[in-house]
């Protein structure tokens, strides 16, 4: 990421728990996500897939940033995540680790200064990184006059 733009995401519920997502600002396509059942209908990944997608997605091309900035040209990079969701002590559905192992095609000694790039290849990855250290999340929920009904009533509209 080379801006200092925010990112931004929006999603529309669908049906149940259905909900378009769109990558505001870009010409990406909007992606439908879902929960299995009995939530759901399982018509598109859910944000748990989504997070060890991103992750897994992340850790890969950091991976290919750090061999390619050693000049080795890869052939393609498999990326594999798993995590088992466990329950808290609250009784929540959290996930709280995830191994994942990205495959490099032919030999260690194929590569240049492959020591270098292990070493370094995981701080180029903003997802992994960030999930690492907990993500800050502030949350607002607003009825359709956008009245603040959760969080911050400080900047409630009309107040």
């Amino acid at each position: 990421m080379d801006s200092l733009e925010p990112i931004r995401i929006t999603l529309e519920q669908e049906s149940d728990f259905a909900f378009r997502v769109s990558f505001d600002d870009t010409a990406l396509a909007p992606l439908l996500t879902d929960e299995p059942a009995p939530l759901g209908r399982d018509q598109g990944p859910n944000p748990s897939r989504l997070l060890l997608a991103a992750v897994a997605n992340c850790l890969a091309a950091s991976l290919l940033f750090a061999l390619r900035k050693h000049r080795n040209a890869p052939g393609p990079i498999h990326a594999e995540i798993c995590a088992l969701p466990m329950r808290n002590k609250h009784g929540r559905w959290r996930i709280a680790s995830a191994r994942a192992t990205l495959k490099l095609p032919g030999h260690n000694a194929d590569y240049h200064n492959l020591d270098r790039v292990l070493a370094q290849f995981e701080d180029f990855c903003i997802v992994t990184q960030s999930v690492r250290q907990g993500i800050d999340v502030e949350v607002n929920v607003v009825d359709g006059e956008g009245r603040v009904l959760f969080g911050d009533k400080s900047f409630e509209a009309g107040a």
